[in-house]
């Protein structure tokens, strides 16, 4: 699906998600699209600005929840080979951070420096570091739906942050498929974010 496709789709769903038109034109009723709500939401509940380039990663990503290994941990498949494609020189191997990888370049926001994408969470965190994207845990920074949330050698997408503050991820790799997870408010002991777009 390309990328105006789903801005496209994404436009349609919050269209039918919009308040009806009395609720529109009170704003003590509604302030906008409920999905655009939901998005945008942070651990405080207040709306972070996002790129729509990392709304269209969470999208993209959404589409490839279920995505398994073929055979089981073998760290690969046809799909996986795909999102391999993102990384300059990937192999088979651990694939959470191809498929965060995949998913940015396919929402408009690819990684690194030049868009080659990063196969090890050391070397995208550095990069996000460096680029000044990185947001460690602890600073009062919540995480935004499109931010990756970055573990100890592991990678995931935020596809939303909970009223409270709980976090919803997207994540490859995560028993050998792309899984949704959901995470208290420290998002399970990350050690940071990247802010994409």
């Amino acid at each position: 699906m390309s990328l105006g496709t789903t801005l496209a789709r994404i436009s349609e769903i919050e269209t039918s998600l919009a308040p009806p038109r009395e609720a529109r034109n009170n704003p003590a009723s509604a302030s906008g699209s409920r999905f655009a709500q939901i998005l945008g939401q942070t651990a405080l509940g207040e709306a972070t600005p996002v790129g729509p380039g990392a709304l269209g990663a969470v999208a993209v990503a959404r589409g490839e929840i279920g995505q398994a290994e073929q055979p089981p941990g073998s760290n690969d498949s046809a799909r996986i080979a795909q999102y391999r494609g993102a990384v300059a020189g990937a192999g088979v191997g651990p694939w959470c951070a191809y498929f965060a990888s995949w998913a940015a370049r396919q929402g408009g926001v690819p990684l690194g420096e030049n868009g080659e994408g990063f196969g090890s969470v050391d070397a995208l965190y550095e990069w996000a570091q460096s680029s000044g994207r990185a947001i460690p845990a602890g600073e009062g920074v919540a995480p935004a739906p499109g931010d990756l949330i970055v573990w100890d050698e592991h990678v995931g997408i935020v596809e939303s942050v909970l009223p409270d503050g709980s976090i919803r991820t997207i994540e490859g790799n995560s028993s050998d498929r792309v899984s949704q997870r959901t995470y208290g408010p420290d998002g399970g002991g990350a050690i940071g974010y990247v802010r994409l777009g």
